[in-house]
């Protein structure tokens, strides 16, 4: 089968897969992710302020929380050699204050691959890889973003 992106058909016709605002989906709840290194992927999310709420460092899954109810990273342990590769795009997490993450995460020792920044996309962000090398952004809106809650 071709993986050409070119020959993949939308089963929405193009004027009605439009976002007009009502959709009940505003959130990804969890994400799952490879971990090489259980511990240390466990650690690297600890230190962003995730709570580690199911499985541990000798678990082959694991699940970290920033809430009660969400949003949650996975993690399945995994071999290196069983690993397809980690340039599969990124993770994005909304959070309030893009600059105090960065901070957070440069005093706990990790090592963020951008410095926060104002992007043409119109999101403040900065970019980060988990010990697996999956890809994170933590993001906040530069214009605030609708109550989701209702």
């Amino acid at each position: 089968m071709s993986c050409h992106h070119s020959t993949w058909q939308s089963p929405v016709a193009p004027s009605t897969a439009k976002h007009n605002g009502v959709s009940n989906i505003y959130r990804i709840d969890a994400i799952t992710l490879t971990a090489l290194n259980m511990a240390e992927s466990i650690g690297f999310y600890q230190a962003l302020g995730f709570s580690l709420t199911f499985g541990g460092s000798d678990s082959d899954f694991a699940t970290l929380s920033a809430a009660t109810n969400g949003p949650h990273v996975n993690l399945i342990a995994v071999e290196p050699q069983k690993t397809a590769g980690t340039d599969w795009g990124r993770a994005i997490f909304h959070v309030n204050d893009v600059d105090k993450l960065h901070r957070q995460a440069t005093d706990a020792g990790l090592t963020p691959s951008t410095e926060p920044a104002d992007a043409s996309w119109g999101e403040r962000y900065f970019a980060i890889r988990d010990p697996s090398g999956n890809d994170l952004s933590f993001a906040k809106p530069l214009v605030s973003e609708p109550d989701h809650d209702g």
